[in-house]
């Protein structure tokens, strides 16, 4: 399944950071940034992680949250939100439902190897629950910045 601008974003109920839970319907009413990475701790997805906690404050005064996700654990969560400081939730998708509901887990290829893996990938998810907009295959550098500003005009 393909997620796409328009469609209504997928229900979850996943276990997030700090041993807690997070479901779509308790973000209801809000702007969600609901942003994939494929591993804690690892140079992109730090740099990434960072530049939405940087951008967190304007967000939360445009009404938005933000929300990582990847398929490791909560302890490797609570690690990596400690070792930086990152203000916001990180839900484990340890059986790959939320990955898999976006179409986000994808075949990959590293140095003529190929294997399962989370394509970076961002959804802007209105109030009422629907993806307004889906950045795929992300490039780091100026993404936090292109999502805020998709932010301001919704």
């Amino acid at each position: 399944m393909t997620v796409k601008p328009g469609d209504n974003a997928p229900a979850f109920n996943l276990f997030t950071d700090g041993g807690n839970t997070l479901a779509m319907k308790d973000l209801k009413g809000k702007k969600v940034i609901l942003y994939f990475y494929p591993k804690d701790d690892t140079s992109g997805c730090t740099k990434e992680a960072i530049a939405f906690g940087e951008a967190l404050s304007e967000i939360k005064d445009l009404g938005g949250v933000v929300v990582g996700v990847s398929r490791d654990s909560v302890a490797r969560h609570d690690k990596f939100k400690s070792k930086y400081n990152l203000p916001f939730t990180l839900v484990a998708d340890e059986d790959c439902t939320l990955c898999e509901a976006y179409g986000v887990w994808v075949e990959k290829s590293m140095y003529g190897r190929k294997y399962m893996g989370i394509d970076r990938s961002t959804f802007l998810i209105d109030a009422t629950g629907k993806v307004h907009e889906a950045w795929r295959k992300v490039k780091v550098p100026g993404h936090a910045e292109a999502v805020l500003q998709s932010l301001r005009s919704l």
